[in-house]
């Protein structure tokens, strides 16, 4: 970056940043204890407590389908301003002790509440980020992303084996109630009304997604479609393989590798292009599916998470990059909502089939056949969208 290079890091992208950090903080706690808490307060069955878990996913679509469409002509700082509010109250309904259809139903307010939030802390930051530092900007916004996934699991198995669930979910609030007070000193400038007068009205394809951002978010699809066999399974395939203890480690790893690949690849996403840094991820995504697939012991295991945060990690912050830069200011919205959206459906719908996958076959052989997949998207990636990448203006 030469020294006119306009500023990255100000007040506005921190708070954004700190705020995306608690709602996946928030998602991430909840999604590796809630099945529990269904098991020893509702004596839920396995299948239920599945349910319980997927259908916050189920709920965060819903969200972003709702939200795309409206936020740039509602305004981007009200709906946040929504989505946290009803972010909190969703979480008061964790206090509420029914039955599991009531935590069905909390679970999937809960999902839609997150999916309005982050849906706007997205397209806020799209906003913020200047145009030459789209691609360094957006990795360094996703990085709060993946830090969650390492803390947020990390304090939820601590919580429920220290205290108690209630106390979980006052700590949730807590986090959440930090997250609103932030909101309050966040500056937002609000899509321009021409543009926005102008856009499709009517229930069209086109006002609920972005189609410029299509092509992308299905490479976002089927790469989410793989990785969500990770965040779903890894826990069985190490007890299958007598390797639970370094599985502890799997995603504190993946973070550390994509925390420090981030940064440059995204640096370097805005000085070439895209490409630089897509098809190195997608063969480095693969081989470590493949490795992961063939681990035996703790090295091999851990190895592969780091290739998997280099690979997973570095796509998922340059398709959502690909996808801003695609759109023009005024659809920021819809291009966030469409990014997400298929993401999440990639990573919710995907463990489902593949459940159907492993009852035929072994947890080794399917993430043989996913590492298999992340290649076959090389070429997709090529048709869809590197072909037609230019190099960065200089």
């Amino acid at each position: 970056m030469t020294e006119s290079a306009p500023r990255l890091w100000t007040k506005d992208f921190i708070i954004v940043s700190s705020i995306n950090f608690i709602l996946a903080l928030i998602f991430y706690l909840l999604m590796v204890t809630i099945a529990v808490y269904a098991v020893d307060a509702y004596g839920a069955s396995t299948s239920e407590a599945g349910l319980i878990t997927g259908i916050f996913i189920i709920g965060a679509l819903t969200g972003r389908l709702l939200t795309g469409r409206v936020i740039d002509s509602f305004g981007r700082r009200r709906i946040l301003f929504i989505g946290l509010s009803c972010f909190i109250a969703a979480t008061f309904l964790y206090f509420i002790d029914l039955n599991i259809a009531f935590l069905l139903f909390t679970r999937f307010v809960h999902g839609i509440s997150i999916g309005i939030a982050s849906t706007a802390t997205g397209t806020i930051v799209a906003q913020i980020i200047p145009d030459a530092r789209k691609g360094e900007g957006i990795g360094y916004f996703s990085m709060s992303t993946t830090l969650s996934t390492a803390v947020g699991p990390f304090i939820g198995l601590f919580m429920t084996q220290h205290f108690t669930f209630q106390l979980l979910f006052v700590l949730c609030l807590l986090f959440e109630a930090i997250g609103l007070v932030l909101a309050f000193f966040l500056k937002v400038t609000e899509a321009d009304p021409a543009a926005v007068m102008d856009a499709p009205k009517g229930l069209k394809f086109s006002s609920f997604v972005e189609p410029r951002a299509v092509p992308i978010a299905c490479i976002t699809l089927a790469v989410s479609f793989c990785y969500g066999s990770v965040l779903s399974f890894i826990s069985f395939y190490a007890i299958e393989l007598d390797l639970v203890e370094a599985a502890g480690f799997f995603f504190l790893v993946y973070a550390i590798a994509v925390l420090l690949s981030r940064p440059f690849t995204g640096r370097l996403m805005d000085r070439k292009n895209a490409n630089v840094v897509m098809y190195p991820a997608l063969f480095i995504l693969a081989a470590g599916m493949l490795l992961l697939s063939s681990a035996d012991g703790s090295v091999l295991l851990l190895l592969s998470g780091a290739l998997i945060g280099l690979g997973f990690g570095n796509i998922q912050s340059t398709t959502q990059a690909i996808a801003v830069k695609l759109t023009p200011p005024h659809r920021f919205g819809l291009a966030t909502s469409t990014f997400f959206i298929f993401m999440d459906a990639g990573l919710g719908f995907g463990p489902y089939l593949q459940g159907f996958l492993i009852s035929q076959t072994s947890y080794s052989m399917l993430y043989a056949i996913l590492g298999a997949v992340v290649l076959a998207t090389v070429p997709l990636y090529y048709m869809l969208h590197g072909r037609k990448e230019k190099p960065a203006m200089s």
